[in-house]
């Protein structure tokens, strides 16, 4: 459903593009304002996020990081900008199925495989390169799809609970999951709605906002409400949890993360938490570390 959306709004943004251009040709409009106005079409994300840049700035303290530089802020922004248009307007609308899961009883079996668990508002879709890079490594994995996309993080929990199902029989291995944004909450409302810790290897997150965001303050979803800083569902997920099972998270966050903010939102106490310098929010699943870190964990180098 999520992607047929996304493609809906993507072929809407070319026919609006098409449209100015012929009809800003035909009104004799000399190029560089044609040119200004198919970009400003073309990437209306743009703008939005530097709104979001401009609060980050604003109300996003970098505490434990160290406050990012504008050089870093403007890099982060631009970097997201084209993540956007990657991820939203390419990977998740048309290319969602495009490495189905890779699973083989007879091939993979004592072999570790991955769970990977999407965030707000996306699809299988966001981790397209990553999966082809698991399938030359002969890695196997499940790449989930949330849904419904607005409702409850803990109508989550079943799907996480089938994906690592699926890889226990495969492999016989458990699994690391690997979480971006709100998927990472998705993975602690299965871990505590099951009690799965002994059916997993560990948790990767990345920018998930732990502790909540300030930007959820705006959220209208049930969701999107749940991630509100000091939010009774977020209370109640932390009392709930056993220290032990929190420090097998490895938790990426970031203090240019236009999403996650104040910067400390995306640590989670107890786990080994790492900061990504001047990387945004959707940015930060592109970034070498992160993946080579998982790598390693899989005893393994990337191909």
């Amino acid at each position: 459903m999520l992607a047929r959306l996304q493609a809906f709004f993507v072929f809407c943004v070319l026919l609006l593009a098409a449209a100015w251009w012929l009809g800003s040709g035909a009104l004799g409009w000399e190029m560089p304002w044609r040119l200004l106005g198919l970009v400003l079409i073309a990437a209306p994300h743009a703008g939005v996020l530097a709104f979001e840049f401009v609060l980050l700035r604003r109300y996003g303290r970098p505490e434990p990081a160290p406050a990012p530089t504008l050089g870093e802020t403007a890099r982060a922004w631009w970097g997201e900008v084209r993540t956007g248009w990657a991820v939203f307007g390419w990977r998740q609308p048309f290319r969602s199925a495009a490495e189905p899961d890779h699973l083989d009883e007879r091939s993979h079996r004592g072999r570790r495989g991955v769970v990977l668990v999407h965030g707000f508002v996306c699809n299988r879709g966001l981790w397209t390169p990553w999966l082809g890079a698991f399938r030359r490594a002969g890695v196997p994995f499940v790449a989930v799809n949330l849904e419904p996309v607005f409702g409850s993080i803990d109508d989550f929990a079943p799907v996480v609970d089938d994906a690592v199902r699926r890889l226990e029989q495969a492999t016989g291995v458990p699994p690391l999951v690997v979480a971006h944004s709100m998927g990472g909450l998705a993975t602690r409302a299965w871990l505590r709605a099951a009690q799965a810790d002994r059916r997993i290897d560990g948790v990767v997150t990345i920018a998930t906002p732990h502790q909540g965001t300030w930007l959820a303050r705006f959220a209208v979803s049930r969701n999107g409400r749940q991630m509100r800083r000091d939010s009774r569902w977020l209370t109640a997920l932390a009392a709930a949890e056993p220290a032990e099972r929190r420090r097998r998270f490895t938790c990426y966050f970031g203090h240019c993360d236009n999403i996650v903010f104040p910067a400390a939102c995306g640590t989670l106490p107890g786990a080994d938490n790492r900061h990504l310098a001047g990387v945004a929010h959707v940015d930060m699943v592109g970034e070498p570390a992160v993946l080579a870190e998982v790598f390693r964990r899989l005893d393994l180098q990337a191909r």
